[in-house]
């Protein structure tokens, strides 16, 4: 007699988990992006592309801020090409970003080097030079101002010391823009002294190592090693340094006032004192945005020319 098996019972299955989309983790995931990058965004659009665009339209008009506002089209920037005063200050900002930037880049460049020596207390070194960048300008420049004071101003003192008389350095015509760039360096070179220092923290010793080994001098390091590894930082410094320069403003109304004449008047300071000395909100707003272009063609040049100079480690 065959024996007879019991059936087998079906089967049993785990009941599966419960399913999730994948688009709605997804969905959730960009949500969440989104809510963290909001309030930049926001920042972004009502305090840097809103006003640009703002100031497009107005350019267009002829508004002083209490009449309604007439349409214009292009006669703003026609007048720009027959305002003596404005070419003026764009050549003012040209010299002092011509001779501000480099100065602020050797400075900084020749601090981070010296406090990459291993000297002691290289903290509280680091927190003295950053003091400056720190201070508010307007103190920084009402200090400068006293500096200055033709009789009895201390750098006109220690100049008296090695026998050099020297001028009223504010209201001359030769030397007023290069009392601001010497007040603008000092100020702000921490900043930069602070980048370069991570950038040389950052370069791996054996290079140096093997440039020893190779008979390389301190110099030929220098210059095979530490710049072409501190060039993404420089090239940081240095757009940061041009964008910055091309918009002095606060420092050269306190101590100069623009002047003597207009020996000081940078763009910036024109650009506020036709908006909201002279009321002419069309003709500010036209000049900003050539400021504007100036610096957008100047950045892209020098992000055209990182690829040859800037070098990466991959």
């Amino acid at each position: 007699m065959a024996l007879q098996t019991a059936p087998v019972p079906p089967e049993t299955r785990s009941a599966p988990p419960p399913r999730r989309s994948r688009w709605r983790e997804r969905d959730k995931q960009t949500l969440t992006a989104w809510l963290f990058l909001a309030p930049s965004f926001i920042g972004f659009v009502i305090f840097t592309a809103g006003p640009v665009v703002a100031a497009g339209v107005i350019s267009l008009l002829d508004w002083n801020l209490f009449s309604p506002p007439e349409f214009t089209g292009l006669e703003n920037f026609a007048r720009l090409g027959g305002d003596p005063t404005f070419w003026s200050a764009l050549v003012n900002t040209a010299y002092f970003t011509l001779v501000s930037v480099p100065l602020t880049i050797v400075v900084s460049l020749a601090l981070a080097l010296l406090l990459n020596q291993g000297l002691r207390r290289v903290a509280a070194f680091r927190s003295l030079l950053l003091l400056p960048y720190a201070t508010i300008t307007v103190a920084v420049a009402f200090v400068w101002i006293w500096l200055y004071i033709p009789h009895g101003g201390m750098v006109n003192t220690a100049l008296g010391w090695i026998g050099i008389d020297g001028p009223a350095w504010l209201v001359s015509d030769t030397w007023a823009m290069p009392a601001l760039i010497v007040m603008s360096v000092w100020k702000s070179f921490g900043f930069g002294m602070v980048v370069f220092l991570a950038g040389l923290q950052a370069i791996p010793q054996q290079l140096y190592e093997a440039a020893r080994i190779d008979g390389s001098s301190a110099w030929q390091s220098f210059r095979n090693v530490t710049l072409p590894m501190l060039s993404p930082a420089m090239f940081f410094v240095v757009v940061t340094s041009i964008i910055g320069s091309f918009q002095v403003f606060d420092q050269a109304l306190i101590m100069t006032d623009g002047g003597p004449g207009t020996r000081t008047t940078t763009l910036v300071m024109y650009i506020y004192r036709t908006g909201f000395e002279n009321y002419d909100q069309g003709y500010a707003a036209a000049q900003s945005l050539v400021l504007f272009a100036f610096i957008v063609v100047i950045t892209a040049a020098q992000f055209r020319l990182q690829r040859r100079l800037v070098h990466y480690d991959n």
